[in-house]
């Protein structure tokens, strides 16, 4: 059967206005794009280019013949890397600090978050939320002044109060497992209350008759909380774990390095603070980038299996 070219040109016409609307689209989200642009240079700059340097971890490096001239080692670094128990301690020390953040940091957010919808007066709600965002603002070399005003042995708050009381000064800051809650709970106090705002948005996305509907039929504000709240950011919840998993290997430098002292060093050396002061003061290049190579390498298997989990309940990234 032979095609007329009046039907020719009948089947051209939907993929030319098609064409023409895609064109339009484009041209008014020009602006879009542009505003797009600095953050994928940002990206492409800081966070893209550099992993060329990744190869620093397989080669011999020397500032005389650079990157690509040094001669390759192979695997030596990493076997270097696992046959140490320091830099074994050092991996064990950065998961479980992580691990014990993410267990209780994680949902301190969600909580405060929750606690705030429900607070009616306008003024009480505001005056909380300026004095729980406040901390995220403030540098950790600042919270760490106020830590050690607070937990110091020798003039410090508590425990003068507790010299007061006739009770011997505590080391707080030179304890393992003190320096660790000190450590977890000087992380949630600093970020719990800015992380918040993420759920409280969500939590506005929730419709209103729900709550009302539930009212009527006789919920109570803990029911109503677990059956529309939580179901509601619930999709929130699991993109933020599975973020918060890929960083799992990452303990943010200025706080363990403001925090730590020689005493608890044995727990509280971490892969940021041993890049720092094996890479840069030693100038162990290669040993440090092998190092930071398997702290991606783990994070990115710990990201895909979080997905992977999150899809079976239809809550995948991607």
């Amino acid at each position: 059967m032979k095609t007329t070219p009046a039907a020719v040109g009948t089947d051209r016409a939907p993929a030319a206005k098609e064409a023409f609307y895609q064109t339009k689209r484009f041209r008014q989200n020009i602006p879009l794009f542009v505003m797009l642009i600095p953050g994928v240079l940002y990206y492409l700059i800081f966070r893209y280019l550099p992993m060329g340097g990744l190869v620093i971890a397989f080669k011999n490096y020397n500032f005389r013949d650079g990157i690509w001239s040094s001669p390759w080692v192979g695997l030596k670094y990493f076997e270097i890397l696992f046959q140490s128990n320091v830099t074994l301690q050092i991996i064990w020390n950065t998961l479980n600090l992580s691990v014990l953040s993410l267990i209780f940091g994680f949902p301190a957010p969600i909580i405060i978050a929750i606690a705030l919808n429900e607070v009616r007066k306008s003024w009480l709600k505001r005056w909380i939320q300026t004095i729980i965002y406040l901390p995220h603002f403030l540098s950790w070399v600042i919270v760490a002044g106020i830590i050690l005003t607070l937990f110091s042995i020798d003039g410090g708050t508590i425990n003068k109060l507790l010299g007061q009381w006739g009770m011997e000064p505590v080391p707080f800051l030179y304890r393992s497992n003190s320096w660790i809650a000190i450590f977890i709970g000087s992380g949630m106090w600093k970020e719990m209350g800015f992380s918040a705002i993420i759920y409280l948005a969500a939590i506005s996305g929730i419709d209103p008759s729900l709550y009302e509907s539930a009212g009527m039929d006789g919920a109570g504000k803990l029911r109503q909380i677990w059956h529309i709240t939580l179901p509601g950011i619930r999709p929130t919840i699991i993109l933020l774990l599975i973020l918060g998993m890929g960083r799992l290997m990452e303990v943010g430098f200025d706080q363990v390095y403001n925090l730590q002292n020689p005493t608890v060093l044995q727990k509280a050396e971490v892969i940021s603070t041993y890049v720092y002061k094996v890479g840069l003061q030693q100038a162990q290049f290669g040993l440090t980038t092998a190092m930071g190579l398997f702290e991606s390498f783990v994070g990115l298997v710990l990201v895909l299996s979080a997905n992977a989990l999150a899809r079976k309940f239809d809550q995948g990234l991607f």
